[in-house]
């Protein structure tokens, strides 16, 4: 959750200033406890929220740490506790693999890369384009772009370990605009899914099959989903059996949210902890893959996708 660019920091969440004294914290924690608490009428995801930001912030070691990672106070020595927004570094794990292809978050990353360096550098190297600091001041256009990025490959992550039944395409290209492209294309003997994996920096509702929020504007993700499946459907000649949509946990009150069959495709909103489960036992309503058809479709997607 605060490990997000787009997040609020756990002051932000207890509705204090990073300098405040632990009694003051203290107070504010409680506060939001009553405020945000589901049995006087708060919302269950914000509750959450207030008691993971005490989590991090309510001792003086833990504070000390947060501190230092979210660029509140100067870190010293290499920056090594701090990672999360730098690229992944390869594992070594033997385990049997999903098939993949495409870079996950490869696009969005790169023109971070490009943008924040003309934000912050003006013509000067930046020397950590991923330093907390430096994160946290840049425009939200700029810190959207990287939490995008981190969502898309977490949910490679996710999909990547369930093995050699899956196959995912990542970043596929669904028309002349990079920013028009489907994240994830994911082939399993549960089904074929279209699959958006954001980060829109807070709690999100739901309205007539739409994800709203205060963070969202005028975006419309699960329209802008269903089109995309719609472009690489066409391509392929295949049908999606369902379209997932993956949020941070901390964003959703529930593990899966399903919004119902919209256009003939049933959609749910999952939980990034709750994706494998997801895709293991399959959407409601999805239609199962296998067989002979499992290999078609696969054939199929692979002469057709086309990446960003």
């Amino acid at each position: 959750m605060f490990d997000s660019p787009l997040s609020a920091s756990a002051y932000e969440v207890l509705g204090v200033a990073p300098g405040v004294s632990e009694e003051e914290l203290r107070r504010a924690y409680r506060l939001r406890l009553r405020q945000t608490h589901p049995d006087t009428g708060g919302d269950a995801a914000l509750f959450i929220q207030v008691q993971r930001a005490w989590e991090l912030v309510g001792t003086t070691d833990g504070r000390a740490a947060y501190d230092r990672r979210s660029g509140v106070t100067a870190a010293t020595g290499s920056g090594a506790d701090w990672s999360g927004w730098r690229p992944p570094t390869a594992r070594a794990d033997t385990r049997p693999k999903a098939r993949v292809h495409g870079h996950p978050g490869g696009w969005r990353r790169e023109r971070y890369l490009v943008l924040i360096r003309e934000w912050a550098g003006r013509g000067v190297d930046v020397p950590d384009p991923y330093d907390p600091a430096l994160v946290r001041g840049a425009p939200r256009d700029l810190r959207r772009l990287l939490a995008d990025a981190l969502a898309e490959e977490a949910t490679a992550r996710t999909v990547t370990d369930l093995g050699i039944g899956f196959t995912v395409w990542h970043d596929v290209a669904t028309g002349a605009d990079p920013e028009d492209k489907l994240d994830h294309v994911i082939l399993s003997p549960s089904g074929l899914y279209g699959v958006m994996s954001e980060d829109f920096g807070g709690v999100v509702g739901f309205r007539r099959g739409e994800i709203t929020g205060p963070s969202l504007g005028h975006r419309a993700p699960v329209t802008s989903l269903l089109a995309r499946m719609r472009s690489v459907s066409r391509a392929a000649k295949v049908r999606f059996g369902g379209a997932i949509v993956v949020l941070p946990d901390d964003d959703l009150s529930q593990p899966v949210t399903p919004l119902g069959s919209i256009r003939g495709v049933p959609v749910v909103v999952v939980r990034r902890s709750a994706l494998a489960m997801v895709l293991r036992q399959g959407v409601t309503g999805a239609r199962p893959v296998g067989g002979n058809e499992l290999f078609d479709v696969r054939t199929r997607l692979q002469h057709s996708i086309r990446f960003v």
